[in-house]
């Protein structure tokens, strides 16, 4: 997804304020300001226009950023580890 770097760096670039870039997209200043400090998640939608009001191409991947990866396979391991069978994932993870 767009991250909040990249869409300050993207606006910055093409020397538009928040508050022309909230116009063109039709949403608040206030919005573009919290998705640039991260207080606020892109949806998107409003990641596609935002991109479009800057006039960038748009391609969205379904990646997921390294943290946050590592945090759901920890979780899926820990529910492994509740199942009732061996051998044990995390277990064996946390040891190597």
């Amino acid at each position: 997804m767009l991250s909040s770097a990249v869409l300050r760096d993207l606006r910055l670039q093409r020397g538009v304020s928040q508050a022309e870039l909230a116009r063109r997209v039709g949403i608040s200043p206030a919005a573009i300001s919290a998705y640039e400090r991260e207080r606020r998640q892109l949806s998107r939608e409003v990641a596609a226009r935002i991109i479009d009001a800057l006039g960038d191409d748009l391609c969205i991947t379904d990646r997921l950023d390294p943290h946050e990866q590592g945090r759901r396979l920890v979780e899926v391991l820990e529910l492994a580890e509740a199942l009732p069978y061996r051998p044990r994932p995390l277990a064996q993870a946390l040891r190597s």
